[in-house]
């Protein structure tokens, strides 16, 4: 492959990251923060005892491994 078109390609996606991390940061840092809480979603595992307290966050677990397998599958599919 072309050397410049490699180099347009790369500069295209680091420039869509950038924009999703940009337009996340500006979600986070209004008042309202984002409409879905990562951590504190249903499905979560949280049990609360006299003594302590246990919390697993399954579905965020799942969410988040599905988000960074889509992202990984598209860097490569972009490589190719």
């Amino acid at each position: 492959m072309e050397p410049m078109r490699e180099l347009g390609r790369t500069l295209s996606f680091a420039g869509a990251a950038l924009a999703i991390v940009g337009a996340l940061v500006w979600m986070i840092a209004r008042p309202g923060g984002l409409p879905l809480r990562l951590g504190r979603l249903p499905g979560d595992i949280s049990y609360q005892g006299k003594h302590g307290s246990f919390y697993f966050p399954v579905v965020t677990c799942i969410l988040l491994s599905v988000a960074l397998t889509l992202i990984l599958w598209l860097v490569q599919w972009l490589k190719k």
